[in-house]
Formats: C-alpha cells, sequence, structure tokens
C-alpha cells in the first residue's frame, strides 16, 4: 500500500512586501516561497490552520499540487515569532521522490534509565540529527533507547543502533545526545558564630578602636575626667 501523505493547499502570492505579508497573517494565511530546481521560485501562501495540522503529523515530505499535477515537497525553514512561535514565513522545496537527500530529524528518548532508578538526573543535550535518504523512507523519529544508562554516564550519536533500513546518519557521531548525572546536593548555608560577649547588629561593623555602644563615656564620666586632670594653681610643682 503505498503511503499517504499529509496535503498542502497553496494558493500563488502576488502581492508582496512586509505590509502585504502582515496583512496575509491577519487573515489566517502564512507566507511563503516554493523553490524549484532549475526553475524560478514561486511566492504563495498556506493556510495557517492546514500547515499546523501538517506539521504536526510528523511527516517531512508532504503534498501539493501545482499548475495543475501532483507534486511533493519538504519544509526548506520556517521564521518564528521570537515570543509567541507562530509561523511568519515558510519556504518549501520540491522533492525527487526517487533521489535520496538530507533531512533534520527529531530524536525521542525511550526507556527508564538504571541511573534513574537510582535518583540520577537524565538530561537531553541534543533533539534532532540530520540524515540522507529517500523520501518515501525518511522516518518520523529516531529513537534512542537509555535503559541501559548508569550513573555519571553520557550517549552519543554512535551509540544508536536502531537505525532504520536505508537511512544514513551524517552527524557527528561522537556528538552526546544525553547525560545522567547525580543529584545536585543542596549546600547548606554557612552560618558564623559571634564570638562571646560579641552582639552586633546584622550589616554592622565596628571601626578600629571604636568602643561597642555599652562601653562609651558617658557625658558624666568626661566631666569627670576633665576635672580630675584639671590641676590647682597653687602647686605648680615650684618651691
Amino acid at each position: 500500500m503505498a503511503q499517504e501523505y499529509e496535503k498542502l493547499d497553496l494558493n500563488e502570492r502576488t502581492a508582496k512586501g512586509k505590509s502585504k505579508a502582515r496583512s496575509l497573517r491577519r487573515k489566517g494565511m502564512v507566507p511563503g516561497v516554493y523553490y524549484f530546481r532549475g526553475e524560478e521560485n514561486v511566492s504563495l501562501q498556506i493556510d495557517k490552520k492546514k500547515l499546523y495540522h501538517a506539521m504536526s503529523s510528523g511527516q517531512h515530505v508532504f503534498e501539493v499540487e501545482m499548475n495543475g499535477a501532483k507534486q511533493y515537497v519538504t519544509i526548506k525553514g520556517i521564521q518564528y515569532h521570537p515570543v509567541t512561535d507562530e509561523v511568519l514565513h515558510i519556504d518549501l522545496m520540491q522533492v525527487n521522490m526517487t533521489e535520496k537527500m538530507k533531512f533534520t530529524i527529531p530524536i525521542s528518548l525511550e526507556g527508564e534509565a538504571e541511573g534513574v532508578k537510582e535518583g540520577g538526573v537524565l538530561s537531553q543535550i541534543l533533539t534532532s540529527i540530520e540524515v540522507i535518504c529517500l523520501p518515501t523512507t525518511v522516518p518520523d523519529s529516531i529513537l534512542v533507547d537509555v535503559s541501559n544508562m548508569e550513573l555519571n554516564s553520557n550517549m552519543t550519536i554512535g551509540d544508536i543502533v536502531d537505525i532504520p533500513e536505508d537511512v544514513e546518519i551524517i552527524s557527528d557521531l561522537e556528538s552526546t545526545i544525553a547525560t545522567l548525572n547525580p543529584p545536585k546536593e543542596e549546600e547548606e548555608p554557612v552560618v558564623e558564630e559571634l564570638e562571646e560577649g560579641e552582639e552586633l547588629l546584622e550589616g554592622e561593623e565596628l571601626a578600629d578602636g571604636e568602643a561597642p555602644p555599652d562601653q562609651e563615656e558617658s557625658p558624666e564620666n568626661k566631666d569627670d575626667i576633665k576635672k580630675g586632670d584639671k590641676q590647682d594653681p597653687s602647686s605648680d610643682g615650684s618651691d
């Protein structure tokens, strides 16, 4: 049975420019460009809801109708809104169903790692890889089994064993897909103990040579000291 592909309804777009593109988006359309091999590119517009439905299918090749003929395309590039992730612009490229080409395929982790059972933390570092294959055999995703991962271990692209037939991975085989590390221990806050008799308020510091508040001289003490230091004029030490 022949594989069925999601269909995209394309319409040629004659109005161009930023203001025209914004107007299309307000009407629920996504502006784009259709790239042909050896032919002139075509500006187009796609219904946003139908585009999102096709993209959520997991397929990488879609069926379109151009000039009354059935054709197949793949997504060459997408521009997203930086805040809302709304698709602002899309580039489609015509594909030859009998010719191999490059695709970017998402990575899906499966299984429960041994290290996770021991309390470790599994982190996925790489979310997609590049492959070369026929458009008719492009996989929806690459499954990576992490069941045997232990604490303080990692998995690279070269460790993938379940590779679909007729699919060649061209990404760096040493690239890390996932790591499994022990949980981080929370550091207890260090509390500095005051020495006996030391009672400083938070944020208060004494300058060098400054006496604590309870040891400062009172005005009375200062007067007594001044009186004690004052000498009797009659006793100047001379006979």
